[in-house]
């Protein structure tokens, strides 16, 4: 019997651990299990071509609330090209809604609800001894489960005791290939909080695997150099003891090439936990804090515990450090936040300075209790996935659409990082941060530029557009503007409103040459010669200075491409001012122009 496990993920860099897990558990008990990862940028002929020439015997599919609707159309088409293959779904789209699934899709076997390592041994079970036997009985017994019996009833058994995480084998045990993907890693189960908008609140009791399995585990991903590992722990560090252990062991085996990505509560982090991240290379781990609102109310209402104050200042110990990419989240929608309590939850988080601030809307997942209350709250929501929010009592659609002009602006300017120079010098112009974003949006819509792609250096003449119709002058914003330009890339032909600096060409060559020669700015490229610094790297000449980085005389800085910050990704930035101005004088003298 062939039995396949199917992902459809959102990128095909990612990997999806479900169905690994669920692999490795059931291979674990002798069953054997292939498993087959599309992506839903993937053509569905393209899938449905290489599922048919797959023929399983049976499908089980991971559903997702990004993938859903992919596999509804799939599930459809093969039933059809396929009308042995039996049928199965999981996973969190339709664990909450099993019945209503059933009753739509009449060539579904059954759906596994919930935790399903051991429901699906089980069913594996089921299906041999079905084979071997003749044996149609025994999904009765099955936990975990809602089925369709043999006369086309739909049945529900209980729910499924959960497991002991150590009973889990490693799910990516004999995977090699991890070079070019995210790979997704677990520790724990459940959430010790209850926010009524999310689905780990369903799942109250937490569950560690052992400290020594997740050791071992964690080494497999450091001697195979895996980019990112992403814990999908709900509150990493609700377990003190954990935390530490597993933060100690990264630091001390750190392969100086992977990251590690935690959810963690910053709230709960304490001076031992901050020192520790202190100590770590920057680039290692990064944290994603929700912060989801500031409003005590609301935060109240949706059962969310949270000290504010204590986070900010936990967030600003973190970022002290210089080491750590910190990534803050923010929900518009939620009950009685509406648009200006929303503006100053905004202001708040936005005055941490994380590197990025991911504002989001409020989704109503099935099986939540927000889900539940949703019609008391007056929530108006999308019908379709992603489920999210169109209005409430407290807010309008029509704010709606403000604040998504807001985060398409935050988006685009704060979180590519490629502008934050110039952010920091716009932002003198309002009253708060949330107003520029909130005026850069609707000047996007006004003049229809939400529509289509724009080019980074296009992104920059928009905002100097912006800043005209402010009354600004484009020149008090052109340096700032070509700071950070080059600070991210280096450009082969240069922006419109760059000064021409052909008079500084010679002195700037003469700079390359005698770093080649055994200067001690560059030293760290080796045996480089000038040419190729000059190439890995960028000259400008700021004549007014950069007041907005400190530098209020002239100054020249150079760019090294080779050197980028792993929090930012900006190049290496060096002051060489003193050399180029002396070689300048140099040329001068050797030209007969000095004066």
């Amino acid at each position: 019997m062939k039995r396949m496990l199917l992902a459809v993920n959102a990128k095909y860099i990612h990997s999806n651990l479900a169905v690994y897990s669920l692999k490795a558990y059931a291979e674990k008990y002798g069953y054997s299990v292939c498993m087959r990862e599309f992506t839903i940028n993937q053509r569905e002929d393209e899938i449905l071509r290489e599922l048919y020439r797959e023929a399983p015997d049976v499908l089980a599919v991971s559903v997702y609330i990004w993938n859903v609707t992919l596999v509804r159309e799939l599930l459809w088409d093969i039933s059809r090209i396929l009308p042995g293959t039996e049928l199965w779904l999981g996973g969190p789209e339709v664990s909450f809604c099993s019945g209503d699934i059933l009753e739509e899709l009449p060539f579904l076997s059954g759906i596994m609800r919930g935790e399903g390592e051991e429901t699906f041994a089980c069913l594996c079970r089921f299906w041999e001894e079905r084979e071997s036997k003749g044996d149609f009985r025994g999904l009765e017994a099955v936990p975990g489960i809602t089925w369709r019996d043999g006369e086309g009833m739909v049945r529900s058994n209980p729910d499924r005791e959960p497991l002991d995480l150590d009973e889990l084998p490693f799910p990516y045990q004999g995977t090699e290939d991890l070079r070019n993907r995210i790979i997704y890693y677990e520790s724990s189960r459940g959430c010790p909080f209850s926010c009524s908008y999310c689905l780990s609140s369903v799942e109250k009791k937490m569950r560690f695997r052992s400290l020594e399995r997740v050791f071992e585990e964690l080494q497999f991903f450091l001697d195979r150099k895996v980019p990112q590992v992403k814990f999908v722990d709900r509150t990493f560090n609700c377990r003190r003891r954990h935390t530490l252990a597993v933060w100690e062991f990264l630091l001390e085996h750190d392969n100086g090439i992977t990251n590690f990505h935690f959810e963690i509560g910053a709230d709960l982090l304490d001076e031992e936990e901050i020192g520790l991240l202190a100590r770590m290379r920057p680039g290692l781990v990064q944290l994603e804090i929700g912060v989801q609102s500031v409003n005590p109310k609301t935060l109240g209402e949706i059962r969310r515990t949270m000290d504010f104050q204590k986070l900010c200042r936990n967030v600003r110990a973190v970022q002290a450090g210089r080491n750590v990419h910190q990534h803050l989240d923010l929900i518009a929608g939620l009950p009685w936040e509406d648009y200006e309590s929303f503006r100053e939850s905004f202001n708040q988080v936005y005055s941490l300075a994380p590197q990025q601030l991911q504002l989001g809307f409020l989704k109503v997942l099935r099986g939540s209790a927000m889900y539940d209350r949703a019609a008391e709250y007056g929530c108006i929501y999308k019908k379709k996935e992603p489920y999210e929010v169109l209005s409430t009592k407290w807010l309008s659609y029509e704010k709606v659409l403000k604040l998504k002009l807001v985060e398409e602006m935050v988006e685009v300017y704060y979180n590519s990082g490629q502008f934050s120079a110039t952010l920091r010098k716009a932002e003198a112009l309002f009253p708060e941060p949330f107003d520029m974003y909130e005026a850069l949006g609707e000047f996007y819509e006004r003049k229809g530029y939400l529509q289509g792609a724009h080019t980074r250096i296009r992104r920059y003449e928009i905002l100097l557009e912006f800043f005209a119709e402010l009354g600004e002058a484009e020149q008090a914003y052109e340096a700032v503007m070509l700071y950070d330009l080059y600070s991210r890339e280096n450009l082969k032909s240069r922006p419109s409103w760059a000064p021409d600096q052909t008079l500084y060409k010679e002195a700037v060559r003469r700079f390359f040459r005698q770093e080649a020669a055994g200067g001690c700015l560059l030293n760290y490229h080796g045996t480089y010669d000038w040419k190729q610094l000059r190439s890995m790297t960028h000259v400008e000449i700021f004549e007014r200075g950069l007041p907005e980085i400190g530098q209020n005389r002239r100054c020249v800085l150079l760019f090294d491409y080779s050197r980028r910050d792993p929090l930012d990704g900006s190049a290496r930035r060096i002051d060489i001012t003193q050399e180029v101005n002396a070689n300048d004088k140099e040329n001068q003298r050797n030209t007969g122009s000095a004066g």
